[in-house]
């Protein structure tokens, strides 16, 4: 029998949790290291400029397949879709990619939090650089921990769910990416004090085509559309699902804008936190994704009171780790929910063994199954599942939904249209048509055979 769709109790928890689907450690991990690469300032605009044309429109579609439909991605599209059409069969590769994103982020969140603890413990006091960096390499390849903490994360994501919709995922929420924001603008306010802050501040803010340049222009646009299009958390479901929960009161561009502003502003403020740090010790900010697990504890051990500089660091980076992982296990939950009809409780009890079980690889990924290296010398188990979600299903999906929001013989425009500009607030604007209908999906398009051959082939 099929469940009554919850609703959420308030505007500010769909923008808190679609914003905590959207903020994760692409934001903070990932845009910080990819900006001090192409040049600060200059690559901030290039992406900037990407997000709006690229990422927003396909979120506003995912947001109106949801609300429409009443349900998440596993039964939306066979709701709306015209009798006879096959769109329905896509939920599938969603619900694949939904499992898939949990199955290697919970190994790198519980990295994150085994990093709070060690933190604020001070177990990196005193530690020489090579010390710190081998501390990394030890939690990778000790499958005990990996697997240890990459539980803990599952558990407390399904904790949070099982509470319900308002006074679990929302209320939670809420207060998670509240506390988000004040631990960010504490360490904003102290990595500006720090000695040579300011050094770090002109490279972040003032444009610098020339090293954008030299670092390759097309390699910096490239991974400019590729940040905008992934940092959003679209073509899989991920916003449908809250979009389902929500009414018809406001239009669903003035919604995708601010919480689009909300999961920018959390990654420009990242970046306001890492690059006077590292120019006030002398670090390469594009340094890759050690950035955060290496780099940074070597600076906060340098640091004046660094082990609770560090502390609020890493409470920040799992506060951010975790508005993802509950925000992607609602979404997994609504699966059972729909689908079958199960209690939301069922549904949770049957996916916590679901995703411990699936997560299980990539947590020994560096250990055990450490032999297994997909794409070659260095790789992992971890790589693979982020290829898959990355590179494949995100960007086929994106093109799925922008083909059924814009061809007769999907949902279609008209109906799209109607949907998302239901309500008061900033409308989608119908002279956009040809690009989205046709400029865009190649964009994407684009976007999926050049990371696939980069991938695979370079």
């Amino acid at each position: 029998m099929e469940q009554k769709r919850e609703k959420l109790s308030s505007r500010i928890g769909f923008i808190f949790l679609s914003a905590g689907c959207a903020i994760g450690l692409g934001n903070i991990w990932r845009f910080p290291y990819v900006t001090g690469k192409y040049g600060g300032g200059a690559f901030v605009l290039v992406y900037l400029f990407f997000l709006i044309i690229l990422g927003l429109p396909i979120m506003v579609m995912e947001f109106s397949v949801g609300r429409a439909s009443r349900q998440s991605v596993a039964k939306s599209f066979q709701v709306l879709e015209p009798k006879g059409k096959k769109w329905h069969l896509f939920s599938y590769m969603a619900m694949l990619g939904n499992y898939l994103l949990v199955m290697f982020y919970t190994t790198i969140s519980g990295w994150m939090l085994a990093y709070f603890v060690k933190m604020a413990s001070g177990e990196f006091n005193g530690m020489s650089t090579q010390a710190v960096t081998q501390t990394f390499v030890d939690l990778q390849q000790n499958p005990a921990a990996s697997v240890f903490w990459m539980i803990l994360v599952v558990c407390i994501g399904c904790f949070v769910c099982v509470l319900g919709l308002q006074n679990g995922v929302e209320k939670i929420t809420k207060v998670m990416m509240s506390l988000l924001l004040g631990v960010m603008i504490v360490l904003v306010l102290k990595s500006l004090s720090l000695p040579g802050a300011m050094e770090g501040i002109k490279f972040y803010l003032i444009p610098d085509f020339e090293q954008l340049m030299e670092n390759g222009i097309f390699n910096a646009i490239y991974t400019a559309m590729g940040q905008a299009f992934f940092t959003l958390s679209i073509g899989m479901g991920g916003m449908a699902i809250f979009g389902s929960y929500i009414d018809k009161k406001r239009s669903l561009s003035g919604e995708s804008l601010n919480i689009m502003i909300l999961d920018t502003f959390v990654a420009i403020m990242a970046g306001f936190i890492i690059f006077p740090a590292c120019m006030s010790f002398g670090v390469d900010a594009g340094s890759g994704p050690g950035l955060v697990f290496v780099t940074l504890p070597n600076i906060f051990n340098a640091m004046s009171n660094g082990r609770i500089w560090g502390s609020l660091f890493f409470i920040f980076m799992n506060f951010a780790a975790l508005s993802t992982i509950i925000a992607v296990f609602e979404n997994i939950i609504s699966f059972g929910i729909d689908l079958f009809g199960f209690t939301r409780r069922k549904s949770v009890l049957i996916n916590l063994l679901i995703i411990i079980a699936g997560s299980i690889p990539c947590a020994l990924g560096f250990s055990v199954l450490s032999g297994f290296q997909p794409f070659g010398e260095g790789s992992a188990v971890l790589d693979l599942l982020d290829f898959m979600v990355s590179n494949v299903i995100m960007p086929i999906g994106s093109i799925v939904f922008l083909f059924f929001c814009t061809r007769r013989y999907g949902w279609g425009w008209e109906a799209f249209i109607k949907e998302a500009n239901a309500g008061e607030g900033l409308r989608f604007p119908e002279k956009t048509r040809y690009y989205v209908s046709y400029i865009l999906p190649l964009i994407v398009v684009f976007i999926f055979l050049f990371g696939l051959w980069e991938k695979l082939f370079a």
